[in-house]
């Protein structure tokens, strides 16, 4: 509940700066010379890069929210199996060991979202944040072809 709440504080705060920005890039179009409506135009393109990167973000946040919740229920969730050291973090030793059983079971079932899911989770455990968000969005693909 803390990370949404978090999420949802940064996002107000991301769209309260893009719409400040917008209405510079608006201000410098209204002065009407080449120059400031060539700036004003570069300024207000920012925000809309912004704003659809964070649609973007926050689609793929709550898809996955989504998949995590149906594999809850199904008590398919992988279970935190993981060593850690004394200062709590995650014994890479341990990662590894999960994420070889995790690709095996994802090589053996390529077309089975739930693998592809629990194989995000170990990559997000190995600290593999790209291949994490790769592997998630390919467990979403899968289950939108193959609604249940």
């Amino acid at each position: 509940m803390r990370a949404k709440l978090t999420y949802f504080a940064l996002a107000a705060a991301l769209v309260a700066y893009f719409v400040l920005v917008g209405s510079r890039g608006v201000l410098l179009i209204e002065q009407g010379t080449v120059l400031t409506v060539t700036f004003g135009v570069a300024v207000l393109i920012l925000p809309l890069i912004g704003l659809w990167f964070l649609w973007k973000t926050t689609q793929f946040a709550r898809k996955a929210g989504k998949l995590a919740a149906e594999l809850e229920a199904e008590g398919g969730l992988p279970v935190d199996e993981l060593k850690r050291l004394p200062s709590g973090r995650i014994d890479r030793d341990s990662a590894d060991e999960v994420f070889a059983r995790r690709r095996a079971e994802t090589e053996d079932a390529p077309n089975d979202w739930r693998c592809w899911f629990r194989l995000a989770v170990a990559y997000h455990d190995a600290r593999d944040t790209p291949r994490a968000r790769k592997a998630m969005q390919r467990a979403i693909a899968l289950r939108e072809r193959n609604p249940a």
